[in-house]
């Protein structure tokens, strides 16, 4: 059974599921019935910590979006861009080899933003990201976004931090008035 996840929680990945190598992340929403499509997008910087213990992007190469699907090593693979969030489902999936994750990265951060659109999050009935196993295909959590998001146009919904040989998953769940591009310069 999934665990859901609320914002502040951790999860050590690896002790609820050890045969862990391979990692699906799965982003879906739903619009309000009135409301018109919203193109919303899941990201994800791979970053090593400075001196000041903050994560910053390995190299530009190492942020993968709808226009960068995956990084240097293979290791990170966006599947494309959902415009729409039409269909049951996920509508934005990213793959992650954590055995082929960069050995320089101590943490993935994960982050959802509205493209071009200045509604938020208040025209989504339902929104959420969902961590499996792709080898076995099992929901391992599910993180919800709320309505505590309404006004924001970007979340970082959270954080895969390595810590020795195991992956946890940390649930931000930090929200900004903030573009794509104002988030990636924070990581440079």
């Amino acid at each position: 059974m999934a665990i859901n996840l609320e914002k502040g929680n951790t999860i050590n990945l690896n002790k609820t599921e050890p045969s862990l190598v391979k990692l699906r992340l799965g982003l879906g929403w739903d619009l309000l019935s009135t409301e018109p499509p919203i193109d919303i997008d899941c990201s994800l910087f791979i970053c090593k910590h400075d001196a000041q213990q903050q994560p910053k992007l390995i190299t530009d190469q190492h942020f993968v979006f709808y226009n960068n699907l995956q990084c240097p090593q293979g290791a990170v693979v966006h599947q494309g861009d959902n415009r729409t969030g039409a269909g049951d489902g996920d509508d934005e999936v990213i793959n992650i080899d954590l055995n082929q994750v960069d050995p320089n990265a101590s943490e993935l951060s994960i982050f959802v933003t509205i493209h071009n659109d200045s509604r938020g999050f208040s025209c989504v009935n339902t929104s959420y990201i969902r961590l499996y196993n792709e080898v076995n295909d099992k929901m391992i959590a599910e993180y919800k976004l709320g309505k505590e998001f309404a006004n924001e146009s970007s979340v970082q919904v959270g954080s895969l931090v390595k810590e020795g040989s195991d992956w946890t998953f940390h649930a931000v769940g930090a929200g900004y008035q903030l573009g794509l591009g104002d988030i990636v310069a924070g990581y440079q």
